[in-house]
C-alpha cells in the first residue's frame, strides 16, 4: 500500500509540475481571486489586529518569539539539505539548532547567527525545484495564501519529513521528546502573526498602491519562490517571504 501510495505522489509531481505548465499560468484564477478575496477579509478582521497588537510587545519579547519559531523551523530544512546534497547546508543547520536550542535557551536568542552560522530554511518545494521540477500552475488556498501545483505537494510533504511535525501533529515520540497537534498549531500559528506584524508597513504600502492587489501577491510570490531554490539573496528579507 506504501508502494502504491508513493507510486501516486510521484506521478502526480510529474504531471503537475510538468516544465511545460508556467508559472504565471492559473489552475482556476477565478477561484483564486475568490480564496484570495476571504483571504484578505480574514486578515483584515482578525490576523492584521492581532499583528498590531503584537507589534506592540517589548523588542526583546518580539525577538525570542521570532528566534524560537524560526529556530523550530531549522528541523525542516537540515533533511532538505541533505536530500539537495548540500552538506555544508545541513551541517551548519544542525549546528545553528543544537547551539541556539541550548545556549540560546530553547532557541529564544540566536548565538549560532553570531558565530557565522547561516542556516539557510530549505522546504521539500526547494528541494523539488533544485532538481528540475517546475512550478505548475499557480493558485490560492484558503487561510494557506498562494502556492503552486509543485509547493502544494511539497507542503503536505513537509509534514512527513519535518521532525517537528512528527512529535507534534503525528503526535510520535522521537528522541525522547513528544507533543501535540495543539503545539504545532500554536508555533505554526505564532509564526504567521509573527511574519505578519514583521511586514505591516509592507502590507499596508502594498494594498494601498497596487492596481491589481491579487497580482501583486502573485507576483510577489512567485520570485521569492524562485530566488529561494536559486538561494538568491533577493529570497532571503522577510516581506518576501509571502509563503511563510
Amino acid at each position: 500500500m506504501k508502494l502504491k501510495r508513493y507510486i501516486i505522489i510521484f506521478s502526480s509531481i510529474l504531471l503537475l509540475t510538468s516544465t511545460e505548465i508556467r508559472a504565471s499560468d492559473e489552475c482556476f484564477e477565478g477561484t483564486s481571486r475568490a480564496i484570495f478575496k476571504f483571504n484578505m477579509a480574514l486578515d483584515n478582521a482578525i490576523i492584521e489586529p492581532i499583528a498590531k497588537g503584537y507589534n506592540k510587545l517589548p523588542e526583546p519579547i518580539k525577538n525570542g518569539t521570532s528566534n524560537f519559531t524560526s529556530n523550530i523551523a531549522t528541523l525542516l530544512s537540515i533533511p532538505n539539505h541533505l536530500a539537495q546534497g548540500n552538506m555544508k547546508g545541513a551541517g551548519d543547520a544542525t549546528a545553528s539548532f543544537l547551539i541556539n536550542t541550548t545556549i540560546g535557551i530553547i532557541g529564544l536568542a540566536n548565538p549560532a547567527e553570531k558565530l557565522g552560522l547561516n542556516a539557510q530554511k530549505e522546504d521539500v518545494g526547494q528541494t523539488l525545484g533544485a532538481y528540475g521540477f517546475g512550478p505548475g500552475c499557480y493558485f490560492v488556498l484558503p487561510i494557506l495564501g498562494p502556492t503552486t501545483a509543485r509547493d502544494s505537494i511539497g507542503m503536505i510533504a513537509d509534514s512527513f519529513v519535518d521532525p517537528f511535525a512528527h512529535i507534534t501533529w503525528r503526535e510520535n515520540e522521537l528522541l525522547g521528546v513528544s507533543g501535540n497537534q495543539i503545539d504545532y498549531v500554536a508555533v505554526k500559528g505564532t509564526t504567521a502573526i509573527d511574519f505578519r506584524a514583521d511586514n505591516e508597513t509592507n502590507f499596508d504600502s502594498l494594498e494601498k498602491n497596487s492596481i491589481d492587489l491579487y497580482a501583486s501577491f502573485k507576483s510577489l510570490y512567485l520570485q521569492n519562490r524562485e530566488n529561494k531554490i536559486n538561494n538568491s539573496s533577493e529570497g532571503e528579507d522577510d516581506w518576501g517571504n509571502l509563503d511563510n
